[in-house]
């Protein structure tokens, strides 16, 4: 089968991703959840005109410097003060207390000096100073929260001051994770002649929650038919929406993940692109389950998830943008020609002499070197036969989550 260039790949793992089904949530449980619907105030901010400052609530035609007016009472926020505001007279007002009736400006206390019942205004002050007018934030009805909004810190105090308790969200996708492979061990144990320490499942697990898609991990299938096939059924079983494999996707005796999802029924889309790393990367269906088979090599694995399984949950969550962004940059070193794969090379950025940052490749680019990717920020992107580059040349980057 000739290697499927990345785009293609990119468009077939996607193709039908549709949100998933909706369910309401507490505010408290709404964090980065995806809205599944518009959602509208349900009351207007402010309800009334508020005061803005702590001082007092008078008649703009009557805060001319020197005036002597008459305090006929007091309102603080909660406490609305129910008579009008006559000429001639000022109420004490504080932050957040309703405007009365009347009024139309704030005098600030440090505007005036207090004598008794009376306030003296010090500096002249025009109409509406120091008011917030009734829905100056927003009105019942106004839709804020738009249907696809990944709910931030900012948002969920949004929805709070709009009054709802609860939100509707879609849920969250179920992502099983299955490693295959009879050299893993767990961090911890000291491994064997052979063997290597397990890695993928901490930075997968950790990009999928980051992503707020829930994580089930069907731990490590030994190299045989038999165990790779209990762990696929296993993911069915979980009510998985997307199964990821790591390792076992090459061509050799002992990769066997193929031959098991094969067995098992799975549609198979591809499983060789025009990538690097990752070209043995396979996806396709079980009945409702998508499949991704990634490489084992804890760098091969982690930027195909990147590149591929980002974007799906995304897609599921009922994200408006599910694409990762393009970035420009220039090279912080010399590039050679590339073949016939599009590359993805671990780079640091730093800041440049202008606002585009500068991206240099961190060391050695081989796919087994996780060090190199932990040290890296983002990615760039070369596609097929890109001629050679000198450093200083533009080039097109992907940030790495922070």
């Amino acid at each position: 089968m000739a290697l499927m260039p990345v785009a293609e790949a990119y468009a077939a793992v996607l193709k039908g991703a549709a949100a998933l089904p909706e369910e309401t949530v507490a505010l408290t449980d709404a964090h980065h959840r995806t809205l599944a619907r518009d959602i509208a105030a349900l009351r207007t901010q402010p309800p009334a005109a508020m005061s803005a400052m702590d001082g007092y609530a008078v008649r703009a035609a009557d805060a001319t410097v020197g005036a002597r007016l008459k305090i006929i009472g007091e309102v603080a926020a909660g406490r609305p003060f129910h008579q009008t505001v006559g000429t001639g007279q000022a109420a004490r007002i504080f932050t957040g207390g309703v405007v009365p009736d009347g009024a139309d400006t704030i005098v600030i206390q440090e505007d005036t000096t207090r004598d008794g019942d009376t306030v003296i205004v010090n500096e002249a002050i025009a109409e509406g100073k120091n008011i917030r007018n009734a829905g100056i934030d927003f009105n019942e009805g106004d839709v804020l929260l738009p249907r696809g909004t990944r709910l931030n810190d900012r948002a969920l105090a949004l929805a709070a001051g709009m009054n709802h308790p609860q939100l509707p969200v879609h849920r969250r996708p179920g992502i099983a994770i299955l490693a295959t492979g009879d050299e893993l061990v767990a961090p911890g144990v000291a491994p064997a002649p052979g063997q290597i320490v397990y890695s993928n499942i901490f930075s997968l697990g950790a990009l999928v929650r980051s992503e707020s898609a829930e994580v089930i991990d069907l731990g490590v299938a030994r190299d045989t038919l038999e165990s790779t096939t209990d762990g696929i059924r296993r993911a069915r079983e979980s009510g998985a929406d997307v199964l990821v494999t790591t390792g076992g996707a090459s061509v050799g005796d002992h990769d066997l993940v193929q031959t098991a999802l094969k067995a098992e029924g799975v549609d198979m889309a591809f499983w060789k692109i025009a990538l690097r790393p990752g070209k043995p990367m396979m996806h396709g269906r079980l009945g409702s389950m998508r499949v991704l088979g990634l490489p084992g090599n804890p760098v091969s694995s982690y930027v195909c998830a990147f590149l591929f399984l980002v974007p799906l949950i995304r897609a599921l969550s009922g994200r408006n943008v599910v694409d990762h962004v393009l970035e420009q940059a220039v090279l912080g070193r010399d590039m050679p020609a590339n073949d016939q794969r599009q590359d993805y090379l671990r780079a640091r950025l730093e800041n440049g002499e202008s606002s585009i940052p500068v991206a240099t490749t961190v060391g050695p680019q081989d796919s087994s070197l996780v060090a190199n990717l932990a040290a890296a920020n983002a990615l760039i992107v070369r596609p097929p036969f890109a001629p050679a580059a000198p450093a200083g040349s533009p080039c097109t980057i992907l940030r790495l989550p922070n």
